[in-house]
């Protein structure tokens, strides 16, 4: 569902509680009890209004202020993804449990009318009781739909087997998290035990799928597949923030070309800025591959990815903030140069491409084993 016209929130008919500290954009706050009553409520005032929906999209956080941030970011996917939305903001630290809930929906305007609109429930929880996410926010899921849920920020002990066994796929950004290695061993955890096929999806893994792509087609070039073989060096360039983007996109060369963890060596050049990192790789054959990953702050996510093998040099690379990644294969005089669209750099955006991809994501599992022990 698209329009060319902005989406506005829609109230309820109930008199706004004055509430300073909270965006309008949240809509009418309600008691919990009242929740699915003031919800159609919103669709008795006006019968044009069509109330979509095709998946439940949560969004939790626990960093404050981000019901307001949360609410702009579901006005802006509703354009295109019909779903309820349920907000959650969770303050752990607060020494007294409580529950506050909002409910509005965001409209999309065709033809200067309200049509179709989603449904959005937005929660503001305080204080440690983790069977409250499951027992009375996901009580409000629309049944027999898919639940997706966006985990943002660093995994905390509410991610447990009671939560993630309701979710269809769970998604997050591991770009965020100080300590990765241990988070994603909760997530393996989650995969294995869960007692539904639970889809993971990284936005990390999502920053590199136009890179993949530009490599991809570079090596439909028959003199880029000739040298595939003798590749010897590989070279990426990425921000501090998107090392995991990073190893992610080396995880993905190593595990489809069928290269082998090559013996331990020292951090390369790590006296260097300490800007430098190497990982030894070797072909079936036994030849070594010498991987590199070079940290630059003033670089995109990922800048530039370089392969060089035999008389073959293969490179895509991105400037920060442009919308594209140059592509460049060189095989002697041989040369190809072309260009390809690029990641974006917002969540939201990365969101909105994940949410119109779906699938199963069986290539981000295939990779995991590797990317978790170059991780380690």
């Amino acid at each position: 569902m698209s329009s060319d016209s902005p989406s506005t929130p829609l109230a309820t008919s109930v008199a706004t509680t004055s509430q300073p500290d909270v965006d309008p954009i949240l809509g009418q706050e309600v008691a919990i009890g009242r929740i699915d009553a003031e919800l159609r409520k919103l669709w008795a005032v006006d019968e044009a209004r069509t109330n979509a929906c095709l998946i439940n999209f949560a969004v939790y956080s626990e960093e404050k202020g981000s019901l307001t941030k949360n609410s702009h970011i579901v006005s802006e996917l509703t354009r295109e993804h019909a779903c309820r939305a349920l907000l959650v903001e969770m303050d752990r630290s607060a020494s007294e449990p409580s529950l506050r809930a909002w409910v509005t929906a965001h409209c999309h305007l065709s033809q200067g009318k309200k049509s179709v609109c989603c449904e959005q429930i937005a929660f503001a929880l305080t204080g440690v009781s983790r069977g409250r996410l499951r027992n009375t926010v996901f009580a409000h899921l629309t049944s027999d739909l898919p639940l997706i849920l966006w985990w943002q920020g660093e995994l905390s002990p509410i991610f447990e087997e009671r939560l993630y066994s309701v979710i269809d796929r769970f998604v997050f950004d591991s770009s965020a998290w100080a300590n990765p290695s241990d988070s994603f061993a909760i997530i393996n955890q989650a995969v294995h035990g869960s007692t539904r096929a639970l889809v993971i999806q990284d936005l990390a893994w999502t920053r590199t799928f136009h890179y993949r792509l530009a490599l991809a087609s570079l090596f439909d070039d028959p003199l880029a597949q000739q040298n595939l073989g003798s590749i010897s060096e590989i070279e990426i360039t990425h921000h501090p923030r998107h090392r995991n983007s990073a190893l992610q996109l080396l995880s993905w060369l190593a595990t489809q070309a069928g290269w082998r963890q090559g013996l331990e060596l020292p951090l390369a050049v790590a006296h260097k800025h300490q800007n430098k990192e190497s990982f030894p790789f070797e072909h079936k054959t036994g030849e070594p591959i010498h991987a590199i990953l070079t940290s630059d702050e003033n670089a995109a996510p990922i800048a530039q990815l370089r392969i060089t093998g035999g008389p073959m040099v293969l490179l895509v690379d991105r400037a920060p903030g442009s919308a594209h990644v140059h592509m460049r294969l060189s095989v002697g005089d041989h040369v190809t140069e072309s260009l390809a669209p690029a990641d974006c750099d917002d969540c939201s955006m990365l969101i909105g491409d994940q949410l119109a991809r779906g699938g199963k994501n069986s290539l981000f599992l295939k990779i995991l084993p590797l990317f978790r022990k170059l991780l380690d």
